[in-house]
């Protein structure tokens, strides 16, 4: 009986009763409340993520082969490290053979609003820059970007422009260098080079320097128009001892065939910028991998993509250069390679 009542003593009364099932109410509300809250970032969370959009500005014509493996090493790349095209990134591509085109490209890219665009060479690069001063841009195989304007130092860019050189202006001495090496009886030298680009300028002046030391005359041509590439060549091809630099410029690229071709049909020795002309037809060549800098920009690209700025992410150059010779085209214009400059070559084509 004792028990009983004690039992009862503890129960709660009415007013009791309210005030528990009062706080339960509460309790249940706060802690849907939380729930619903949390709800949305959960499902978030379990969204993918949105698509990238990524600009490719190339200056090469869409069916040139050397153009289609620069960007297949670059989409490949980006496979790698985890960017599908059509899957979470959009890759835009637009091909620009002269500097209207390539300007038009430019503007075209820029008004899909990308989340970064990669440049080839000096002319996308600038057509780029003249169109954004805020989509980050990538830029590959530029000769002087400082120069140029488009870094404010290769350490820290300082703008929305970051990518990979190709040349220094030094180098290019040692183009005269290897012609006058395979080619002893040169005496007269013509450079091709784009006068519209900076780089073209600079370069010129190098080899300049160096040509009186070398017993060398020199004679500009300007690459920006086929026709006029064809009529200078034939012209200076008139006198004997001659021979031609190609230097690295985009412009000179775009028409390599023709280059190539002149050089074979008035046999001049000729000396490029790149080991792509020379697995074309050409002589020889010193330069970098032409390929390689489009999987390194992938990395770039990636790392933008994931938040970081091309103004923190330093201009980064060749990691190699590459000597090619091509013994057949030196037999077609009557030139023995000396054996120690074939041994000194990265690839000899037969």
């Amino acid at each position: 009986m004792v028990t009983a009542l004690r039992y009862a003593a503890n129960l709660p009364n009415g007013s009791d009763l309210a005030e528990l099932d009062q706080l339960k109410r509460r309790s249940f509300i706060t802690l849907l409340g939380g729930v619903l809250a949390a709800w949305p970032l959960a499902a978030h969370a379990q969204q993918p993520d949105r698509m990238r959009r990524i600009g490719v500005l190339m200056n090469a014509a869409a069916d040139d082969p050397e153009g289609q493996a620069r960007n297949t090493a670059f989409v490949q790349a980006l496979l790698q490290l985890g960017w599908t095209d059509g899957g979470n990134a959009h890759i835009e591509t637009r091909w620009g053979t002269d500097a209207g085109s390539t300007r038009k490209y430019a503007a075209e890219l820029v008004a899909l609003a990308p989340d970064v665009i990669l440049a080839t060479a000096s002319t996308a690069t600038s057509a780029l820059q003249e169109t954004t001063r805020t989509v980050p841009i990538v830029f590959v195989n530029v000769t002087d970007p400082v120069g140029a304007g488009y870094v404010e130092s290769l350490a820290r860019p300082g703008g929305n422009i970051t990518g990979f050189s190709s040349f220094e202006y030094e180098f290019s001495g040692k183009w005269l260098e290897l012609l006058k090496e395979i080619a002893p009886g040169v005496t007269r030298v013509a450079v091709l080079r784009d006068t519209s680009s900076g780089s073209g300028v600079g370069q010129y002046a190098i080899i300049q320097a160096v040509a009186p030391s070398l017993g060398v005359e020199l004679r500009p041509i300007d690459t920006r128009d086929a026709g006029e590439i064809e009529r200078a060549v034939a012209a200076f091809a008139r006198v004997p001892n001659s021979g031609m630099i190609a230097v690295g410029a985009p412009s000179v690229s775009v028409h390599r065939n023709l280059i190539i071709t002149l050089a074979a049909r008035h046999r001049l020795p000729a000396v490029y910028p790149l080991p792509y002309f020379v697995r074309s037809g050409g002589l020889i060549s010193y330069g970098p991998d032409s390929i390689d800098p489009y999987r390194r920009a992938a990395g770039y690209v990636d790392r933008i993509l994931k938040g970081e700025k091309p103004a923190d992410l330093p201009v980064q150059a060749p990691t190699k250069y590459e000597l090619v010779i091509n013994l057949k085209t030196a037999k077609a214009l009557g030139l023995e390679v000396p054996l120690l400059l074939q041994q000194r070559a990265d690839e000899v084509i037969e």
